[in-house]
Parts: C-alpha cells; structure tokens; sequence
C-alpha cells in the first residue's frame, strides 16, 4: 500500500508539472487551453471546475494527464473544432515557433525537474558510496550459473565496462547489464570478457538473482540452530570464523571448498569473539557443512576490518548543482543505453519490460523521501526521454511534424496528422498492453 500511496503521489506530480510544461507557454502565447486534468476522464470525471477558458480537473483513469489546447490534433481527436475556420487564439494559428514551445513545454519540464531534484538530494544527503578499488580480494560471485554466463569469477576485480571504469561498487550491476564487454583482473592477469548478448535474458529468468555479485564478506556466525550438531559446541551468536581446520579463513565464499575438506570429521574451529581469538572443538557433517547460520557483516563493520572503504562525499549548495547534472546526465544515458538492448531482440531485454506494476515495485516499501524523491526523479527523467520519441501522439511526434513545417514551409494536413495520431494511439496502446501483459505473466509464471 505504502509503495502504490508513492507511486500515485509521484506519478500525480510528475503529470501535473508535465502539463504545466505546456499549459504556462500556451497561455504565454495566447493559445486558448480547454482543458487540463489530471489522470483521464473518459466518460466521466471525479472533480472538476471551469475557471476563465479552462476545465480544471481530476479524471478516474490513473494513466497519465493532458491539457487540451484548442485548434490542435491530440488525444481528444476533436474534428468538429478542426473543420471550422482557425481562429486567431488557437494553437494552429500560431507561428510555428511558438507552437514548436508549447510542445517541448513538458519535456523540459521533466528533464528540469529531475535534475532539480537530483541537485537537492545531492544538497541535502551527500554521496556515500563503496570504490571498486576498495574491495583488494575482488567480488564474490553468488550465483554460479550467472557468474559463469558473464564469464566472472569469485575473485575476480571488475575494472570496466565498455572501456569505462567502474568507480563504485552499486554501479556495476547496470553497467553489466547494458555493456558488451567487461575488463577484469584475476589472479595479477588483465582479461577482456565478451559479455554474451542473451545477458540480460539470463538475468530476468529469476529477477531475484540479478544481484548475482556481492562484497566478499567474512564468515560470521548468525545463528546455530537446536537441530545442528554444533548446537552444544560453544559457538555464538557474530562469532567471526578465521580457521576451519589448518585452513586459515578471510571470507565466506571460502568455506564450502575447505569443509569438504573436513566433512564427516571433528576439527578445532577458531573465531573472534569480542576482539579476541577463540578455538572450538567441531563437528563437520557428512554433507560438509558446519550447521549453522551464516550472519549478515555491516558495511561499516567491512570497514573496521579492512575489507573495504566507505567514501562519504558532502555538497554544500553551490557544489550539488554540478553533483546534480552530472547524476541527470549519467541516468539519462544508463536509460538510452537499456533501450538499445531492448530494441535488439536477440538480447531477451524485451522480455523485462514492465508496467505499472513494475515501476510501483521501485519505490521503497518504507515510506523513505529520499529513495522516494530518488526514483520520482529517475521516473521524470524517463518521462522526458519517452515522450520526446518521434512517435505520433507523444510530443515528439508533434515536434516533428512542426520541424519539418519550419524546414519546408509545408504544414502537413489536418487529414494527415488526424491518421498520424491514430497510428500513435494504437502504438503506444499495444506498448502499454506489452508491458503490463509482462507484469501479469512474470506474477503468474514466476
């Protein structure tokens, strides 16, 4: 419920400042709006009240919004206006500049106000992050049969993707994801790894285990459970396992090969306990395991035993305006880059594509305003990309058609533009049907 009040807040926002974007250089212009509503009112509408020219309204359907601007072709497809005689308030009286304004309104807008906020979150929280040069032992590889894909290995140092340097540790996942080729460092070696171009369809098998890399993390005690034959050894609860046997032990990823070593066999056990060494007497079972729990290790706990360094970065006001525009910047080009792996159909990324359910599942299921405001801001950007495409019924369209009348001097007809809109429509209708068909199909499927 938490994530559905976000995505609603956001996306009411996100329309209304869209709209805005083109009713503010309309009215400017002297172009008369009919109406401007939030979500559509097919048929009917929750609220609404005319004020000079313009129905204000709140519409049923939570699809998106619009401002209906008199004397032009839109989502309305309002042919009786359009066979009259133009008259001089409307938007197709006007000069194709100012026409060219009203439509790259919205966009601006959302580009605007994604970079504005990501200017404030740099203000107002900072930049905290792990360098990937920080982690010496390299990254673990959770999942096996990903890692193999990818043709990365527990160890390994991802140094780039596509040429470009990994600088942070939570980047490398998207940048794996729309990359072609990784630079890695194993064993004092250079590699260059072809990424395959089925990638991503590997990665939305099980969405689950898209985080297939982790921080390698020491082996950390978390529960014993009654049932375990160590339950009476002594061990407790954040105990750091260093030795299994005559095997010294850094990491948890280590322990699977070193117990089968031991299996079915009764060893000493060393942790660290409250600073201090300790040695256990265990049993290691049949299977190679030590019948424990594993416990989650802090990334400041990381920290203060040297396996990796957090970088904390303070903006002051003037500082976060570059911070802001370069993260619009970065955002806006990771989103291209995805878009090209989707529009390849032979990478799979099709097949994660997702709807309202999809974009619903980023917000955090905690009320949080900074991941809120994070992913509103990710959302406005992406608004602004999509709806600057050159697809008949978004603006782009629109903005097209207004290029190409301030380059030849034609206008393209009214009859044109009416079938352009059409073909628009149901284009972006049958995407929308795509997208959401995923969600359902991954909620019944997976």
């Amino acid at each position: 419920m938490i994530q559905i009040l976000q995505f609603l807040l956001s996306l009411s926002i996100l329309i209304v400042l869209h709209e805005l974007g083109h009713f503010l250089p309309a009215k400017y212009f002297n172009t008369r709006v009919e109406k401007f509503f939030l979500f559509f009112d097919i048929k009917f509408a929750l609220f609404k009240k005319k004020i000079g020219d313009t129905v204000y309204g709140i519409g049923w359907l939570p699809l998106g919004g619009y401002v209906k601007i008199a004397g032009m072709i839109d989502e309305s497809m309002d042919k009786d206006q359009m066979a009259g005689p133009a008259q001089p308030w409307e938007f197709r009286s006007k000069p194709a500049w100012q026409r060219l304004i009203i439509m790259l309104g919205g966009v601006i807008v959302n580009f605007l106000v994604a970079v504005i906020i990501f200017i404030c979150m740099a203000w107002a929280y900072g930049k905290q992050y792990i360098p990937m040069e920080s982690l010496k032992d390299g990254v673990w590889v959770v999942e096996e049969k990903i890692g193999n894909k990818a043709g990365i290995k527990t160890g390994d140092k991802i140094i780039a993707v596509d040429g470009d340097p990994i600088v942070e540790f939570r980047s490398v996942f998207i940048e794996l994801v729309n990359g072609y080729n990784v630079t890695l460092e194993r064993d004092g070696q250079i590699i260059e790894q072809e990424l395959p171009e089925d990638f991503i369809a590997t990665l939305i098998e099980d969405e689950e285990k898209v985080r297939f890399l982790e921080k390698r993390m020491p082996f950390l005690i978390g529960e014993v459970p009654e049932g375990s034959q160590n339950f009476s050894a002594g061990l407790e609860v954040a105990d750091r396992v260093t030795r299994i046997g005559d095997d010294d032990i850094k990491y948890y990823d280590q322990a699977k090969a070193i117990l089968k070593k031991y299996k079915g066999q009764k060893i000493d056990l060393r942790v660290v306990r409250d600073g201090a060494p300790k040695t256990l007497p265990v049993q290691i079972s049949d299977s190679a395991t030590l019948g424990v729990r594993p416990g989650r290790v802090s990334n400041g706990e990381m920290e203060e035993l040297g396996l990796l360094k957090i970088e904390t970065i303070d903006y002051n006001f003037f500082q976060a305006f570059p911070a802001g525009i370069e993260q619009g910047i970065s955002v806006l080009g990771s989103y291209i880059k995805q878009l090209g792996k989707i529009f390849n159909i032979n990478t799979g990324a099709y097949r994660g594509v997702g709807g309202f359910k999809a974009i619903k599942d980023m917000y955090p299921a905690k009320w949080d305003w900074a991941g809120f405001w994070s992913t509103t801001a990710f959302i406005s950007m992406i608004l602004a990309f999509m709806n600057i495409l050159p697809i008949p019924a978004l603006d782009g369209g629109h903005v097209v058609f207004l290029l190409y009348e301030m380059v030849s001097g034609k206008k393209p007809s009214d009859k044109f533009l009416e079938y352009a809109q059409m073909v628009g429509f149901f284009l972006l209708l049958g995407l929308l049907l795509f997208a959401n068909g995923n969600d359902v199909y991954k909620w019944l499927f997976n």
